[in-house]
């Protein structure tokens, strides 16, 4: 796509455009979660290749998110977003016209990578067309609201959209939708400020190619574990890859003179301390929604849409809260959000431990809504903490090292969490619950910590004129 001056920089729409892309990527995770009954009926497939319907997804997602936010950074964020989406819409309609299970998964991985030049680049744009610091902050905190929207609504929606439409439905609709971001984001984004050529970056080929390979075989580790066992030949394969991978990344990124992640940034309190508590925070919150979707499902009898609506109210409260965040970062800073979002989710966590027998939903609700609003602190104030950790020029792999610490997160805590509760069927289950709480727990009190130590200084006045236009960028 030929880069084109925007009609006027809109900066109300570009943020539209970023939730939109945002959204997508969410739903595409839940909806599909709803479908696989439908997928099944159809196919008539293994229960492992339709946990790679999901996992293809999951696996490209994680392991191009750096890639992807060191392309944004390079090339325009404008760019990689339409780029991103236009390959996230060409892959979707492939997966709703995919003939067999083969040719979806297929198709599905590809749009993992779509996926990974959306997240990062959206956040980007937010980054570039909101300079002030506290127009930023009420942004990132819409932004992540969307995030809980999608979040909340994707089982309700999925179930409607399947019973009444089939499941190749839950793949045409994300069409229409990328075509608007595609059109809203070429009109009135602001685009990246051109770059001196003796300023410009290098691709650093061998860092991208690492760290492609790192992350993809720690997350197939991860994705596999459960199924073969962590020592498994697939399983310890993985883990080798993985680690020779991102040793090589880190002698590679040390060696070049323009790396694709500047090593030097994890020297910021801030950076670091934000990344860590990304991946503790989704440890916690993805581990929980999945043993208690099973807990929901195989254990009380619910349906596949009642499940998803037992959920609604922690949804909602994250929703309430990634709106409240934003005048609350403003007028006491994110360090301090962070401290009080990190704490609310751990004491909500751990009054569910007594209660998760009693047999009783609305036993349940209250720990449900303390919990979700003090994780829906966290996730702004966490993104305008990092963002505010560094440069402009830095914003996108800024963005695609959190997103990335955040899914690995995430996909750890399903893994861990599904070893502790182990068959839903067996009489173990709720003692294997109370060690996830216990561990969510644990994970979000390490979390309050780094928030009181790490992210204490970060850029809160308004960059320079020069400077109001990230170079590129790049969840």
């Amino acid at each position: 796509m030929p880069r084109t001056q925007p009609h006027q920089p809109r900066p109300g729409l570009t943020l539209f455009a970023a939730c939109l892309g945002f959204v997508v990527v969410i739903l595409d995770v839940s909806v599909v979660n709803v479908a696989t009954k439908a997928l099944a009926t159809e196919f008539g497939d293994s229960l492992s290749g339709l946990e790679w319907v999901i996992n293809g997804y999951t696996l490209t997602f994680a392991a191009f998110l750096l890639t992807a936010g060191a392309m944004g950074d390079r090339y325009d964020p404008r760019r990689i977003y339409m780029w991103g989406f236009a390959l996230f819409a060409a892959t979707s309609l492939v997966c709703g016209a995919a003939p067999t299970l083969i040719a979806l998964i297929a198709a599905r991985v590809l749009q993992g990578v779509g996926a990974a030049m959306i997240v990062p680049s959206s956040l980007s744009l937010v980054n570039t067309n909101f300079p002030d610091p506290h127009e930023r902050t009420r942004a990132v905190s819409l932004w992540a609201a969307a995030g809980g929207l999608a979040l909340a609504l994707g089982p309700v929606v999925g179930g409607l959209l399947v019973d009444a439409l089939g499941w190749r439905s839950i793949f045409f609709v994300n069409i229409p939708i990328a075509a608007l971001g595609i059109v809203l984001v070429r009109a009135y984004a602001r685009p990246a400020p051109a770059r001196d050529a003796s300023a410009a970056r290098s691709l650093d080929l061998p860092g991208q190619l690492l760290a492609v390979v790192g992350l993809g075989a720690l997350t197939g580790a991860i994705v596999e574990a459960n199924a073969r066992g962590w020592t498994s030949a697939t399983v310890l394969t993985c883990l080798a890859v993985c680690v020779l991978a991102l040793t090589g990344f880190l002698v590679a990124e040390r060696r070049t003179h323009d790396p694709m992640l500047p090593l030097h940034l994890f020297r910021r309190p801030a950076f670091t301390a934000t990344s860590l508590i990304g991946a503790l925070l989704n440890f916690a919150f993805y581990g929980l929604i999945f043993v208690f979707s099973l807990f929901f499902q195989q254990i009380w009898d619910y349906s596949p849409i009642t499940a998803g609506l037992a959920f609604l109210p922690m949804t909602a409260a994250i929703m309430t809260a990634n709106l409240c965040c934003g005048p609350l970062v403003k007028r006491y800073g994110a360090r301090s959000v962070l401290i009080i979002g990190n704490t609310l989710g751990t004491l909500g966590y751990l009054a569910l431990i007594p209660v998760v027998g009693s047999e009783s939903y609305v036993r349940m609700v209250a720990q449900f809504v303390v919990a979700g609003f003090g994780l829906g602190l966290v996730v702004p104030s966490m993104t305008n903490a990092m963002l505010g950790s560094v440069d402009p020029a830095n914003a996108g792999i800024a963005s695609g090292v959190l997103n990335a610490s955040r899914q690995l997160g995430g996909l750890i805590g399903v893994a861990v969490m599904g070893l502790l509760v182990g068959q839903a069927s067996s009489g173990h289950f709720l003692t294997g619950l109370r060690a996830a709480l216990a561990a969510a727990v644990v994970a979000l009190g390490v979390s309050a910590g780094l928030s009181v130590f790490g992210p204490r200084r970060v850029r809160t006045v308004p960059v320079a004129e020069d400077q109001r236009l990230v170079p590129a960028e790049a969840r």
